[in-house]
């Protein structure tokens, strides 16, 4: 990346043209314009950035520039780059200018930018009333097109070098809303920290498919992504995702563009009532790893139809009606590829809420199964306040179908974080001791503990932490004798110094 180009410029430049909507609509509806406008003036940076080159070698072939620019990753209509609509910003009707191009590129690329008849950019429109009356909404439009003419958002590879660049500011972008959208954020981000821990606990390997039911805007799948391409230098995996909330598929799509993943499959609709992944006889796809953060405790998750479920994936029984989590449990087990002679079974890490760990009834039931059916590998507890829309501490579930014993390992990582003014986070350091506690799988004073079966089922199948692992400090005795012994020489000092400023104040004519 060239030297002059730094990400912070990228991502201040990005967050000041939040201010063109600030007063008007409020983040959650205006992060759609932003990130979407981000996506138009990529495709168009990277559009005119290899014509320019193209112009260059063929430039007595404009033929063959033509046919090159028409086999790039990304076909661009003319007329719908952000140049076209840059050079017309002070005419009426930027809305409806900048809808038609979002539609002419989703038709120009095929399937890229759609599912099962749906596009990415169905739920956002420029041409919206919600910007105010139409000479408001132009001018408020304006501002935005010309704020993405800055230098600093010229993103152009011969510039910026890389696509990280670009997908590091459009996760950047994602974080900001996140942390400003209160309750409805938890529905389309994890924080970066507990995505690079879960991908690094399950430790994905060239030729994985790798698969989130509940992927949000995707960023946990690129992390697991980003991890082959780092450790084992490889782009051979594959990528799933399903995620019910249209907006959120969209910014999932996005996203995956925007990070240069290819090999992905997200698909739109609810996973537990209408799963979307299938192999071609129509089953349930398995998968290598299958790993998610999805909502803590949905109500009206499906419950009244589950006994029926054609895929038969609560046969270890049916979670409570308000309470989905072992519903998404239920699920991504049933995805997980099955131990065979010569091959390694899935493995899986789920986010969950601590009720998880403990509620009885049908989720004490089902959880009690999963331990008998030795999958369960280890609970790791996470601090409070980690993730966004609520403070409650979560715990991670890592499930695996080629255990060779029937022990579980307990973390208990929930006192080491790094404090924020309204968010706690995982440091490196904090995530480099849950990682290598996994790996060693072996005790740890005051932090982990290995629970045989034997144990878990004396404890009624509770995986209550505390349980587990002992993190209670005793508190320093106190020498009586010696604090009265220190309060009596305090005493008598301040009766000197009392009897002292007594002999000053005489001098001074003070009684």
């Amino acid at each position: 990346m060239n030297d002059k180009v730094k990400q912070d410029d990228i991502n201040k430049a990005l967050w000041d043209a939040c201010d063109t909507f600030r007063g008007t609509i409020s983040a959650d509806t205006y992060k759609d314009f932003i990130l979407t406008m981000l996506f138009l003036k990529y495709i168009s940076d990277v559009w005119q950035d290899h014509y320019d080159t193209y112009a260059k070698q063929h430039g007595d072939s404009p033929e063959l520039i033509e046919a090159l620019m028409n086999s790039e990753r990304f076909v661009l209509p003319r007329d719908a780059s952000y140049y076209a609509i840059y050079a017309r910003r002070h005419e009426a009707k930027n809305g409806e200018r900048i809808d038609q191009a979002l539609h002419a590129i989703e038709e120009a690329n095929g399937t890229k930018l759609k599912d099962a008849g749906k596009s990415v950019f169905q739920d956002i429109s420029f041409n919206t009333d919600k910007l105010g009356e139409e000479k408001q909404k132009n001018g408020i439009l304006r501002e935005l097109i010309e704020h993405f003419d800055k230098p600093e958002l010229n993103l152009k590879p011969s510039r910026v070098g890389t696509l990280d660049v670009i997908g590091n500011a459009y996760e950047y972008l994602i974080k900001k809303f996140a942390s400003n959208g209160g309750q409805k954020a938890g529905e389309f981000y994890t924080p970066p920290e507990v995505s690079d821990l879960m991908s690094e606990l399950l430790d994905p390997q060239p030729g994985d498919t790798i698969c989130d039911p509940a992927c949000g805007s995707a960023s946990l799948l690129i992390k697991c992504g980003a991890r082959v391409r780092t450790n084992h230098d490889s782009k051979s995996y594959a990528l799933y995702g399903q995620e019910a909330i249209g907006s959120t598929w969209a910014l999932a799509k996005m996203n995956m563009f925007l990070h240069g993943e290819d090999n992905h499959k997200i698909e739109w609709g609810d996973t537990i009532r209408n799963p979307k992944l299938l192999d071609k006889n129509g089953d349930l796809m398995l998968f290598d790893i299958v790993t998610a953060n999805p909502p803590f405790s949905l109500d009206k998750w499906g419950h009244d139809d589950a006994a029926a479920d054609r895929f038969g994936r609560f046969h270890r029984g049916i979670p409570p009606k308000t309470k989905g989590d072992y519903a998404f449990i239920s699920h991504m087990i049933e995805t997980l590829k099955p131990a065979s002679r010569g091959t390694k079974g899935g493995r899986m890490g789920v986010v969950v809420p601590h009720g998880v760990l403990f509620r009885g009834s049908s989720e004490g039931k089902i959880r009690q199964r999963l331990i008998e059916e030795n999958l369960l590998d280890a609970v790791i507890g996470l601090p409070e306040k980690l993730f966004y829309g609520t403070g409650i501490p979560a715990a991670i579930l890592i499930f695996k179908k080629d255990k060779i014993d029937s022990n579980v390992l307990f973390i208990d990582a929930s006192r080491e974080y790094k404090s924020g003014k309204n968010q706690n986070e995982l440091s490196p350091e904090n995530i480099a001791k849950i990682i290598a506690t996994y790996r060693e799988g072996g005790s740890v004073e005051k932090y982990a503990y290995i629970a045989s079966l034997k144990e878990i089922q004396d404890n009624d199948y509770n995986l209550n932490i505390p349980r587990y692992v002992d993190t209670f400090e005793e508190e320093e005795q106190i020498d009586l004798v010696a604090v009265r012994e220190q309060r009596l020489a305090l005493t008598a000092q301040l009766d000197a110094l009392e009897v002292e400023m007594a002999g000053y104040l005489k001098e001074l004519g003070y009684e």
